[in-house]
């Protein structure tokens, strides 16, 4: 077993250095038990990594390079992730408490975004745009300068990569405030940075509390752009804040993302796509199937399908799990924990019966059990607000009026989908979803390729695939009127 070192550092301007706030003690959610101390930044420390970033970026050396240099470097990172997955894993799995081979499945996740940026830095062109023969006139794809992004816990690795490998591939240089509940993996990325040869500033990786670091991040006058991923009133508090600024944002704030299911559909799929949906990470992932609108003609049939499927997955520390399979991890914290298991008993207060789970488990760390509810209704709380954990709500539907209602009748729209064979109607159907991301018949179909982002309180710009590139450029025009 891996001995993880006791004390982490942040990483400035190509410096592994201490945390003007002290230290914060990472604890093992699996266990409750402390894993490592990590160094907190402070606005000052913020202000030095942002010099830093704003130094590399007026330097021009990002810029200079041809972009397939760029995109070398980028895909080295990930190179160096694969090459360090058993480690890194492991130290994810002991602060984050998903099953080592979740972990695994997140250091290949992060790696293919390196990868896929890297193979698209070369990509990005201007264009020409004709205005008759005295005028030469082009257009060019410009980095912004200056990306600071801001890390949820739920995917400390992978969601620094999606963000942070397009704004490198494209010229930015980078400061990423990680989350305080899971940092310790996030100094891999910057070592990975080091390997690949980026110069001194390009990549600054830091802990801080959001009410100090993350604050002083998003209203420094020296950031170009921000990505933010997390809850909707922070999300508002980062946008008001860029406002000030007149600073371009990429928010993602979570859903609360339903999958209409048809008598017609295979249920197989449905029960495998219910498994990965809402049990992957302990339900702790922003895209997440919360919710099951299921046609009457086959809701028992779904529902005992489901109940026996998550009555099948073992709980535990996610060390004692190292094989892909039906087991499922901690939560990240208590207070998560606790606040996902409080939904639950006011659903239940609701009306709505909980067919299994609900209940955390009488252990050490920070579990909850696979959680269904049924009898669930439009109005009650466990069909509209996000848990961030391992529960399902079913709701039931008779016409296709009644399940687009439903499905569109919260303040979110990330994701959605539809399950049935007749390709006609999930077309239909995908039309009328107000979400920015449609599966039909499976759930997390796609990939890196694909774009992803939300409507409403979902947030803007989309991440994954080419259309991310285009949050890290601005456009500029250049006419030049032709002597004669």
């Amino acid at each position: 077993m891996l001995k993880i070192k006791a004390y982490w550092q942040n990483y400035i301007d190509g410096t592994w250095t201490d945390g003007g706030a002290g230290r914060i003690v990472v604890d093992d959610p699996s266990t409750g038990e402390k894993v490592a101390e990590q160094a907190l930044a402070d606005a000052a420390d913020v202000d030095h990594a942002l010099d830093a970033a704003k130094r590399c970026h007026e330097t021009g050396v990002l810029t200079a390079m041809r972009p397939v240099e760029r995109g070398r470097m980028v895909r080295a990172m990930g190179d160096y992730l694969l090459a360090n997955i058993d480690v890194i894993a492991e130290v994810l799995c002991h602060e984050a408490g998903k099953p080592l081979w979740e972990a695994w499945l997140e250091i290949q996740g992060a790696a293919r975004y390196f990868e896929y940026y890297g193979n698209q830095a070369e990509t990005l062109e201007g264009r020409s745009i004709p205005l008759g023969a005295s005028y030469c006139d082009f257009t060019t794809c410009e980095p912004y300068g200056v990306s600071a992004q801001l890390i949820p816990f739920n995917y400390p690795v992978e969601l620094a990569a999606r963000s942070l490998a397009p704004a490198l591939a494209t010229g930015n240089a980078c400061v990423v405030k990680t989350p305080e509940l899971d940092p310790l993996s996030s100094a891999y990325i910057a070592e990975a940075a080091e390997y690949a040869g980026l110069p001194r500033g390009a990549v600054n990786i830091l802990c801080g509390l959001g009410r100090e670091a993350g604050v002083a991040l998003v209203g420094n006058r020296s950031v170009n752009q921000i990505v933010f991923t997390g809850s909707v009133p922070t999300g508002i508090s980062i946008a008001s804040a860029a406002a000030q600024n007149v600073v371009p944002c990429v928010l993602e704030l979570g859903g609360k993302s339903a999958a209409i299911v048809w008598a017609d559909a295979n249920v197989d799929a449905l029960v495998s796509s219910v498994r990965w949906g809402i049990f992957f990470n302990a339900g702790q992932v922003c895209s997440a199937m919360s919710r099951l609108i299921v046609h009457d003609d086959v809701h028992d049939e779904v529902v005992d399908r489901v109940v026996e499927m998550a009555r099948s997955i073992s709980v535990g520390p996610g060390i004692e799990r190292p094989d892909f399979g039906a087991n499922m991890g901690a939560m990240i914290s208590a207070a998560q924990r606790d606040h996902a298991e409080a939904m639950c008993r006011e659903a239940e207060r609701q009306g709505a019966r909980a067919v299994v789970g609900g209940r955390k488990l009488d252990q050490p760390g920070y579990f909850l059990e696979p959680t269904i509810f049924d009898h669930v209704t439009p109005e009650m709380s466990i069909a509209r607000e996000e848990v961030f954990g391992p529960v399902l709500s079913i709701l039931r539907f008779s016409q296709e009026e009644e399940a687009v209602r439903i499905a569109n009748g919260t303040t979110y729209g990330l994701v959605g989908g539809v399950f049935t064979a007749d390709v006609t109607r999930a077309m239909k159907i995908a039309a009328r979803l107000r979400a920015g991301q449609i599966f039909v018949n499976e759930w997390f179909a796609g990939g890196v390729e694909t774009p992803f982002g939300g409507y409403d309180k979902s947030g803007y710009g989309r991440e994954k695939g080419r259309e991310a590139l285009w949050n890290y450029v601005q456009t500029k025009n250049i006419a030049i009127a032709l002597q004669t």
